[in-house]
């Protein structure tokens, strides 16, 4: 390969993948010195390096220069097999960077195929896994429909990036509503705590640092506009809308609401902050 070949080489990597050029270089470097190893079986340092300006290749023996001439069509061989290795990791890393980055948010894709229970989403550069266990009771989906979910967790497995999607976590009521109340997304109101139990209910509780913004009235829009597109894409999940308060003794009676609570004002004191946080990490 000549100097301009392997410019146009980088270049196209660098544009195409996403991978910094000099990781690129690296690459190939890396690649280009497993092969003189193999090939010359000296043992003597053999060192290559590429001008990042020219693309001009200096390889060394110990103090001997070597005409990359010299390498030979097997060593050729074995450093494009590397090559493409290099470029396989560089590309996963880039990949894991971008979406471990974007875990807890919402993301979109199509569903390409079913692998048992779980829902294979194509999601443009790579794959996410959309398991059973992470979808919504009774929804049903086909092949190229459009679904959104929620970013769960990002592994790498071997050379490949694993991409684990929800619908079912909290964090994807709590995304949507972001997206769906501007006022959410802007720090004026706060989702102060949420309980979710998926496919059926949940129970979101807000608060405004602004006086004039009524938090509740915000998040559910102009004729229920804003609160609607949301129970839509929840496939008709109810969800209710709960002023924050600081007193347990006004919170706790909202939260479990169409549940009536006897008693419940006559309690300890002592008793009620337990069973308010219970209920936000179980109802």
């Amino acid at each position: 390969m000549d100097k301009e070949s392997l410019l146009r080489l980088v270049d196209s990597l660098h544009r195409d993948k996403e991978i910094a050029k000099d990781v690129v270089f690296q690459g190939i470097e890396a690649a280009l010195t497993t092969a003189a190893r193999k090939h010359f079986k000296s043992h003597e340092m053999v060192s290559i390096q590429i001008d990042r300006n020219t693309g001009e290749i200096l390889a060394k023996e110990g103090d001997r220069t070597i005409d990359p001439s010299e390498l030979g069509r097997i060593t050729a061989q074995t450093a494009k097999q590397v090559i493409i290795q290099k470029i396989r990791e560089a590309e996963r890393d880039v990949i894991y960077d971008d979406f471990i980055s974007r875990r807890g948010t919402i993301v979109s894709g199509t569903v390409q195929r079913f692998e048992g229970s779980a829902i294979i989403i194509n999601l443009g550069k790579t794959e996410g896994t959309l398991q059973r266990s992470e979808q919504i009771e009774g929804e049903h989906y086909n092949m190229n429909e459009r679904v959104r979910t929620v970013v769960f967790d990002v592994k790498k497995i071997g050379s490949r990036v694993r991409i684990l999607l929800s619908r079912t976590h909290p964090d994807f009521v709590r995304r949507l509503f972001e997206l769906e109340v501007p006022e959410i997304a802007e720090n004026t109101i706060e989702i102060k705590a949420l309980a979710r139990e998926p496919g059926h209910r949940t129970k979101i509780s807000v608060a405004s640092s602004d006086p004039n913004v009524d938090c509740v009235g915000a998040c559910v829009g102009v004729r229920g506009s804003r609160i609607k597109n949301i129970v839509d894409e929840l496939n008709g999940e109810k969800i209710d809308i709960i002023r924050w308060s600081d007193e347990p003794e006004v919170l706790l009676p909202n939260a479990l609401k169409p549940a009536e609570v006897p008693g419940l004002f006559y309690l300890p004191r002592i008793r009620l902050r337990p069973l308010w946080y219970q209920m936000i990490n179980f109802l």
